[in-house]
């Protein structure tokens, strides 16, 4: 009985086994002609177009204006193409493709691909970021083809500047380095950053934050539905310290030249800077969207060194601009007066070395202002023999020539005014005694920047305060403009008022009675200021060399300010090889006369188209070249 009954409960769990398979199987059954037949048409859509997208939205960087509200850098409209590998099925053949439908290199397209190969594989690589519309609508009609599906162009903001004016001072952006990518400043790949300029020192205020759009498309990536788009967050509008009119005036008065150089215009009551300019300069829309290795190749070779940033990256003796320093420290070290006299037969011989003045002739008996005025070489070797070199170093770099101004600018070098430390610690050497008399009068081991001669310029005029050039002067954050308070300056020079008074005197006769800056001479103004002419070699060596090579010219140096009582502009003109410093006083005359119409509401001066050069041959008479 017992066993009977165990296959009764057999049989009865195997039916209710074969029940459950059947209700199963009849299950399945249902749905598979459910999804096959009746959503047939739903889910076919659904295979085709199951490919997702994430598109980057990049945002536009800040617009830079200048202090008084006019745009200098602003966006455009471009379009990007690139390549997403996640929908790549054979990259080589993309690569191949790509190239022929842009006109573009094969290795160079490789070369773009292999640098982006570590980054995840839904990340567009960017291989034109500023496409022609020819090449827009070459690729867009390939991806309509299904040649290129795994290729989108997708519209980006793109940086638009002046030409190629304030380049070295705008800068230019570019695609983000490895250097900056660690960093840890949150910067992604593919990202485009400030890289020289204030597009790099103030990258973090002008960068803005991107969007993305995730999009559906279909299997031959054709974009079907945007799912959800977060739009980009413009980067913050910035307004600099510069004044268009300024900047454009030492601009055009260069070009009416023919020279290079660069210019710094300083408000000396704060630091404010009104014009940067450093010539040749370069278009930095070249590098807007990247640019190509020919055009950074031409720039890099270029004899007269367009990247190179003169007004904060190039040393140079300051010749006799360098004699107001010498002076003041001569008053503040009781060496001499305001009413010392040195006589001046146009030479004078120390330790046994004849060293000339540049007036054959000599000037006779000179006081300080009187010397300054006539740049008498004379006076200011026996003033600086008496001082000796470490006082002159104090009073110099005190004035801020031998260190950096500290502009909001990458990359400023430093000038050099030698001291006995400085020779014994870089040139296991001691100074001697002669060497100083060089010195006295800006040549020998003297190098300055033009931005710190600007500096220079600038603590002159205001009595003392050493400021600090800066050109942010306000940041919009979504409220309005934000002031940007300037830089504090450094502590202000002790100096008597009638000391500085003489050497501001000095400045104001070279100008304004018989010295070399007479044509910047502006009536009802003072304008006060001091030439300088820096040998490029010595005047045995000049002789010796002929008329071989134009670098082998002097420069010409200019610094000044206005007006001499509560000056309101200051800086400095440097002409490279520009023979004498009067043709650097002809372009400083332009930007007073600019910025005295405009502080006046007067119409601005037009654009210079002569101005009376003095091209007379330098090397004829090294002796009687002009101060």
């Amino acid at each position: 009985m017992a066993m009977i009954e165990d296959r009764r409960r057999l049989g009865i769990r195997l039916a209710v086994l074969q029940y459950m398979i059947t209700v199963l199987f009849a299950a399945l059954a249902a749905s598979f002609w459910l999804l096959q037949v009746v959503q047939h048409d739903k889910f076919k859509e659904m295979a085709e177009n199951n490919h997702q997208r994430t598109l980057p939205l990049r945002a536009p960087r800040g617009v830079v204006f200048d202090r008084d509200g006019k745009v200098l850098v602003e966006n455009r409209h471009s379009f990007g193409i690139s390549i997403v590998r996640e929908h790549t099925r054979d990259l080589d053949r993309t690569v191949r493709l790509l190239s022929e439908v842009l006109g573009m290199e094969e290795s160079r397209i490789r070369e773009i691909v292999d640098r982006h190969r570590r980054e995840p594989s839904y990340r567009p690589i960017p291989i034109v970021q500023d496409a022609t519309l020819a090449q827009v609508a070459a690729v867009t009609a390939r991806r309509l083809d299904s040649e290129l599906p795994d290729v989108v162009v997708e519209p980006v903001p793109t940086r638009r500047y002046p030409g190629t004016m304030a380049a070295h001072l705008f800068g230019y952006v570019g695609e983000v380095n490895d250097a900056q990518l660690s960093d840890g400043e949150g910067l992604k790949s593919g990202d485009v950053v400030g890289q020289a300029g204030i597009e790099k020192v103030h990258n973090a205020v002008l960068m803005g934050e991107d969007g993305a759009r995730r999009v559906v498309v279909n299997s031959v990536g054709r974009e079907i539905r945007t799912l959800e788009q977060e739009e980009p967050i413009e980067g913050k509008r910035v307004q600099l310290t510069i004044d268009a009119d300024i900047q454009r005036s030492v601009e055009d008065a260069f070009k009416a030249t023919p020279f290079n150089g660069a210019a710094v215009i300083l408000d000396p009551r704060d630091g404010d800077v009104l014009a940067f300019a450093s010539l040749p300069a370069y278009d930095p829309n070249a590098f807007a969207a990247g640019i190509d290795r020919t055009t950074w190749n031409q720039l890099n070779t270029d004899v007269l060194r367009p990247l190179n940033d003169r007004a904060i990256q190039g040393t140079y003796s300051p010749g006799s601009t360098f004699k107001m320093a010498v002076g003041l420290a001569g008053l503040e070290e009781g060496v001499i007066s305001p009413e010392t006299t040195v006589y001046c037969p146009g030479h004078a011989n120390f330790y046994g070395r004849n060293f000339k003045c540049w007036k054959r002739g000599g000037h006779g008996a000179v006081n300080l202002s009187r010397a300054i005025e006539q740049s008498c070489n004379v006076y200011f070797y026996t003033v600086g023999n008496q001082l000796g070199v470490d006082k002159i170093n104090k009073w110099a770099t005190a004035l801020g020539l031998g260190v950096k101004s500290g502009i909001d600018l990458p990359n400023e070098r430093q000038g050099l005014v030698p001291s006995t430390e400085w020779k014994r610690e870089r040139l296991k050497e001691k100074w001697y005694a002669g060497e100083t008399i060089s010195v006295s009068i800006g040549q020998g081991q003297v190098s300055v920047t033009p931005v710190s001669m600007a500096v220079y310029a600038a603590t002159l005029a205001n009595g003392g305060k050493r400021v600090t050039p800066h050109l942010l002067k306000a940041v919009d954050e979504g409220q309005g403009w934000k002031p940007i308070p300037p830089p504090p300056p450094e502590p202000v020079i002790d100096i008597s008022a009638d000391k500085m008074e003489a050497i501001r005197d000095g400045m104001w006769r070279v100008v304004n009675a018989g010295g070399t800056g007479g044509r910047a001479r502006i009536a009802n103004r003072d304008v006060a200021g001091k030439t300088g002419t820096a040998q490029r070699i010595s005047n045995q060596g000049r002789l010796a060399a002929g008329r071989t090579s134009v670098n082998l010219r002097d420069h010409g140096w200019f610094v000044f300010f206005a007006p001499r009582e509560n000056p309101t502009i200051a800086g400095v003109v440097f002409a490279e090889h520009g023979i004498h410093g009067g043709n650097a006083v002809r372009i400083a005359r332009h930007v007073l006369d600019t910025h005295f119409a405009k502080q006046d509401g007067l119409p601005l001066p037009p654009p210079p188209t002569d101005l009376q050069l003095d091209m007379s041959d330098a090397f004829a008479s090294p002796v009687e070249s002009p101060h």
